[in-house]
């Protein structure tokens, strides 16, 4: 039997009275344990929802660093979002597939899914106030601490299995599409985790327990014979420090500390051994962890460097971790795998860069995001190549049709020179018409006056005419009544004559008693004859005055017609020269007008000349660019650079203005190069139906 045995030991001082003393000290130390497990176990669920937390926050400040990249680069907001939902669909950022993105938008009447990669529920509306599996109102707190990026738990139902989840999401705010971006990750592995080391653990434990119970029993039988200063010294001491060591131990696992104590001066007997056991696993664990940390500071130096754009960067440090050193194998392979397909794409841009396009990335072996850098270097080499044969075609087609401009030009510019010179000589002959149309129509003007005195003359002329025929046709009633005078007075003369006579008789017949009465009767008779023959001359003047007064009436009628003829033609001449007074003036508006369309005619002509002049040199100015887009083209190396030809341009018919430079034929010139290039208008008279060509 080994006296240094631990069985001898307490044997050898165990006593009864000690043996609830050891129970109780039994069970403050499992309770201590398992308080202390259980705050290992809380510190380990805290530091891998940290982790999670830190995982879901570097993935929103990635995500948010693409959306910002975008928007910036896309003037049209519609248009980045619809990038910003093409990218953030296809991303997954964990190995099962379940690291994803989607948004909820707010609109009028509501929220919807402003996009999801499921895309039966795109631009679906949500109710924010539904609750999770267990009640609670994730979606609205979701939205609420969107702009703090909280982090929240919630129980998700899988609508396959109908199995209850925990998930952790969080939340970002995107102003420029009115966005709530959410990302979630499943967040039952901490809670298993842990529940499966706790009953790992407390599996442990119960042995253990178990064990100590059944030690304790054996051992309390000998702690009867043991004192209780021995036992405190063999026993007690021993766990203390063996506990104190031990959760050391966990608390430097958990990273809580920076050091470890190993146990010092340990005895030969179990606890002993224990000690030892211990302190040998304390070292190799301690150079483990170190090991692995130095790897783990390495590793993210070199990733850090990796971020910043170093790949010539590894690993070099070696660990007794297995796990450890295959990720330092895996990170090294990615490493060199991706420095040399980036110096592949390095190199094909260094030669895009001195304008050689003929050669493109190697896509062999290559998937996913380097293959679409592959492919978007070739894409590009093969844009740029199509852009340069374009250019060259261009610059040929350019350079060909620069040198029919410029002979057109040519041409253009000695016709506007020549149409210039011919349009002055073409003023000049319409001011001098203008001139004489204008002094004649002054003179028609004054025909018209004077034809105006002659009608009101005339018109007087056959006034007096008319008033004479009346005063005729008064002297002829007058007459007419000096003739029945006449006749009355020839009457009365007759008459006294026969009586005369009768009394002649009757004196004679009296004898010498009527001599005297004879007498008177004599004189009576004289007297009736020279009444008579007064009566008869009177008649005979009155005969004559009558025939005169007949022929001035015919006379006044005949001018009252002659005069009522002259104003007829009067009126027929005052109208014709109104008709040409008339058209004098619309003829002067026209001529007018064409002198003005002429002058205006002839600006745009010398404006159309030094137009030529400067399209001339804007042509040389074009066929130097030409040539010098051609001289660029060829320049550079492409594929198809030796086949480009000018492209085929069909020019549509041009006019050209052939004129002379003599001025003798200048205007018959203008009227075709008018009726050629212009269009003609007509200038038609209110008053007449004459028509002039104006331009």
């Amino acid at each position: 039997m080994n006296i240094n045995s631990l069985k001898v030991k307490i044997f050898g001082i165990t006593m009864i009275p000690f043996i609830i003393g050891i129970f109780i000290l039994s069970s403050v130390n499992f309770s201590r344990t398992q308080n202390t497990l259980n705050e290992t176990l809380k510190k380990f669920e805290v530091a891998i929802t940290k982790e999670k937390e830190a995982l879901i926050k570097h993935e929103f400040e990635v995500a948010k660093s693409m959306i910002d990249t975008i928007i910036a680069k896309e003037q049209d907001i519609e248009v980045a979002k619809l990038k910003v939902i093409e990218l953030l669909n296809g991303i997954r950022y964990l190995d099962d597939k379940s690291g994803y993105f989607f948004a909820y938008e707010k609109r009028e009447d509501g929220y919807y899914f402003g996009f999801h990669p499921n895309q039966k529920l795109n631009n679906q509306k949500t109710d924010i106030k539904a609750p999770d599996a267990k009640g609670y109102p994730f979606r609205e707190d979701l939205i609420k601490y969107a702009k703090e990026q909280k982090y929240i738990t919630y129980y998700y139902e899988n609508p396959t299995t109908k199995e209850i989840t925990l998930k952790m999401a969080s939340s970002i705010y995107i102003a420029e599409f009115n966005w709530v971006l959410v990302t979630g990750i499943y967040a039952d592995d901490i809670k298993k985790g842990i529940d499966v080391l706790r009953e790992d653990v407390n599996n442990d434990i119960n042995k253990l327990l178990f064990i100590a119970v059944v030690i304790t029993i054996i051992i309390s039988i000998g702690l009867i014979l043991i004192i209780v200063p021995s036992l405190n010294k063999i026993i007690i001491k021993p766990l203390n420090i063996f506990q104190n060591t031990l959760d050391e131990f966990f608390r430097y696992l958990n990273a809580e500390t920076q050091e470890i104590h190993k146990i010092e001066n340990y005895s030969k007997d179990e606890f002993g051994q224990m000690a030892k056991v211990l302190n040998t696993n304390i070292d190799k664990a301690k150079m483990g962890i170190e090991e692995d940390r130095r790897l783990i500071d390495e590793t993210i130096a070199v990733l850090s460097e990796f971020e910043q754009g170093d790949l010539c960067q590894r690993l070099n440090l070696n660990v007794n971790n297995p796990a450890l050193m295959e990720l330092k194998s895996v990170l090294n392979k990615m490493a060199n795998n991706l420095e040399n397909n980036i110096d592949n794409v390095l190199k094909i841009l260094e030669q895009y860069a001195s304008y050689n396009y003929l050669n493109k990335i190697d896509q062999k072996g290559l998937k996913e995001h380097l293959l679409k850098l592959a492919n978007g270097v070739n894409s590009l080499g093969d844009s740029i190549t199509t852009m340069l044969k374009e250019n060259k075609a261009n610059g040929l087609t350019l350079e060909n049709s620069s040198n029919i401009l410029l002979s057109n030009v040519d041409k253009l510019n000695l016709s506007s020179n020549e149409a210039a010179a011919s349009l002055e000589e073409t003023a000049a002959a319409l001011e001098e018409i203008t001139s004489n149309i204008r002094n004649n129509t002054e003179n028609i003007a004054k025909m018209a006056q004077y034809s105006d005195e002659i009608t009101k003359a005339s018109s007087q002329g056959e006034k007096l005419a008319s008033q004479t025929t009346i005063a005729m046709d008064e002297i002829n009633k007058q007459v007419n009544l000096i003739n029945e005078s006449i006749s009355v007075i020839d009457q009365i003369a007759f008459q006294t004559n026969i009586l005369s006579l009768n009394a002649a008789v009757e004196a004679a017949t009296a004898g010498e008693a009527g001599k005297g009465f004879a007498v008177v009767a004599g004189e009576v008779r004289n007297l009736a004859s020279r009444s008579a023959e007064a009566a008869r001359e009177i008649k005979n003047i009155v005969e004559n005055a009558t025939l005169k007064a007949n022929e001035g009436k015919d006379i006044a009628n005949n001018m009252i017609k002659g005069y009522e003829g002259l104003n007829n033609s009067i009126d027929q001449t005052i109208n014709l020269i109104k008709d040409v007074e008339m058209a004098s003036k619309e003829q002067l508006m026209g001529i007018e007008q064409i002198n003005d369309a002429v002058n205006q005619l002839d600006q745009q002509t010398q404006q159309n000349a030094m137009i030529a002049s400067q399209t001339q040199d804007v042509a040389v100015v074009t066929d130097d660019i030409a040539k010098l887009v051609v001289s660029n083209a060829n320049s550079k190396e492409f594929i198809g650079k030796d086949e480009v030809k000018a492209k085929e341009i069909n020019i549509v018919g041009s006019r050209s203005i052939k004129k002379s430079v003599s001025s003798n034929n200048a205007n018959d010139k203008l009227v075709k190069s008018i009726q050629k290039d212009t269009k003609v208008t007509s200038i038609k008279s209110n008053t007449s139906n004459d028509e002039w060509e104006s331009f």
